[in-house]
């Protein structure tokens, strides 16, 4: 099985006029996204909780988490995002794919739009 990198905007709201771009390793097993603590804080965006996160090896690491707008070819969406330290990868996560009305498709590794149903 492969990896699959995206390149997303990433900026404080949707009007905001500044944004970064962001080469993100796409981890649909993952809750929640990563982006650097530079790129965050040089928009303004500020942590309002942290959280305790354990990796499958069962590592714990503690985290500032904050919310950040997402681009992905001309959509976006905001999410919540992780503070990245040194050492941790941008990493998108499901949240950011579900508020993006994006899904990852096991069989081509691709992006793809979500199939919306109204009941």
């Amino acid at each position: 099985m492969g990896f699959t990198h995206a390149l997303l905007k990433v900026k404080l709201a949707h009007n905001h006029p500044q944004s970064a771009e962001v080469q993100f390793l796409v981890d649909s097993g993952a809750v929640y996204s990563i982006v650097p603590t530079a790129i965050l804080e040089g928009f303004g965006i500020e942590a309002h909780r942290t959280l305790e996160f354990v990796l499958a090896d069962g590592t714990k690491l503690t985290r500032k988490v904050g919310d950040a707008f997402f681009e992905y070819q001309g959509e976006g969406g905001a999410a919540p995002v992780i503070f990245g330290e040194d050492g941790d990868a941008a990493l998108l996560g499901v949240t950011t794919l579900e508020s993006l009305a994006l899904v990852l498709n096991p069989f081509n590794r691709q992006l793809s739009q979500m199939r919306l149903l109204l009941a």
